[in-house]
């Protein structure tokens, strides 16, 4: 079967022939991959940077959001059955530790990252363990279905408290950022602020809810949020970029008695004026990683299946999968949201001995 492999140390990846699963593992679940979209993380890995450097031991298949059909359950697997429309955790968890036994799964100390640290999706059959499959609304396309890994980071992000009626400010919009705003607006907040040093992905969040947008360096969102809100701040902010001054900024924008999700990942420390502007502000901070297991899955399939949540603007690419080389050239131009992968008729249509579901192509 074809599999995107970064197979070795240094820039690039390469579409490549690996031997065909034909079983599904105890426990698992083999999953024909219909449709797969790329990460951040993944340019990561395929750019070869710092992080990806000291993190991943090639020969790895890469990739984790997926979405695809089961067509062959494991011995004692029992939730799922042949035919089942499927998408996955990225997040492999233990099951055994403090935090698995007490409702954190998402801090699992013992996580392993499908395409970072064991092989992932990147494939046209991947074996997956029956905990980290959920089942999909058959109402969900399979292009979208996929996304809902990085959607449900912004879930995450967003509903750590209030937010219909409240004020928002969503700084960064990649692609979790743009998800954080088109949930935003699913549910019911007030005004919402964007703000992104591209043009591009600015007017991408207006497409999915934001109402003002602020290009940095430039614009003067600070200055704005103030004047909009009576001198207040926001209720709520979201920081999805991970730059420096942006999470400074997250604290001054929050109005006092606000709260701040932070979800971006910053390259170096960050210097906070840790009295002024939080402890006196009575500000709530929450860190936040992954998804809640399998809380954030719920949520967003009911927003998703019901159409009460519109991320369609969001996926600007819909690529053949041995386009992949192009999707990573457009990740590195910054202009694009989601690019998704369609695996379409490549290589084998089957494993041995397996014929399509009915009701699935």
């Amino acid at each position: 079967m074809k599999a995107i492999v970064k197979s070795l140390a240094g820039e690039g990846a390469m579409l490549q022939d690996v031997p065909t699963l034909t079983t599904a593992p105890f426990g698992h679940v083999l999953i024909k991959v219909q449709s797969v979209a790329i990460c951040g993380t993944d340019f990561h890995v395929y750019s070869w940077d710092a992080w990806a450097a000291g993190r991943v031991k090639p020969p790895v298949i890469m990739g984790h959001e997926f979405s695809g059909t089961v067509v062959e359950v494991g011995e004692g697997v029992t939730s799922l059955k042949v035919g089942d429309f499927v998408s996955g955790e990225s997040h492999k968890i233990c099951g055994h530790c403090l935090q698995c036994r007490t409702g954190q799964g998402h801090v699992c100390r013992n996580t392993q990252i499908f395409g970072v640290d064991t092989d992932g999706c990147f494939r046209e059959f991947f074996a997956v363990p029956e905990a980290s499959v959920i089942k999909n609304d058959p109402r969900i396309p399979p292009h979208i279905a996929c996304l809902q890994d990085p959607l449900g980071n912004a879930v995450h992000a967003a509903m750590q408290g209030e937010l219909a009626g409240r004020s928002v400010a969503v700084l960064g919009c990649g692609p979790i950022g743009l998800f954080g705003v088109a949930v935003c607006r699913a549910l019911g907040a007030g005004v919402v602020f964007a703000s992104d040093t591209s043009r591009y992905r600015l007017e991408l969040a207006e497409k999915v809810g934001a109402d003002h947008l602020f290009q940095i360096p430039g614009d003067d969102i600070e200055a704005a949020v103030l004047d909009t809100t009576d001198g207040q701040g926001v209720d709520v902010v979201l920081e999805m970029s991970g730059a420096p001054p942006a999470i400074q900024q997250a604290m001054r924008l929050a109005r006092p008695g606000g709260r701040v999700s932070l979800m971006g990942i910053p390259s170096r420390p960050v210097e906070l004026r840790i009295s002024e502007d939080i402890i006196f502000k009575g500000l709530t901070l929450h860190g936040v990683v992954g998804r809640r297991l399998y809380d954030t899955w719920i949520t967003m399939q009911s927003l998703l299946a019901n159409n009460r949540i519109n991320i369609e603007p969001i996926l600007t690419h819909h690529l053949p999968f041995a386009d992949f080389e192009h999707g990573m050239d457009l990740m590195r131009s910054g202009q694009c949201g989601k690019v998704v992968l369609d695996m379409g008729t490549v290589g084998h249509s089957n494993p041995p001995g397996h014929s399509n579901p009915p009701g699935h192509s």
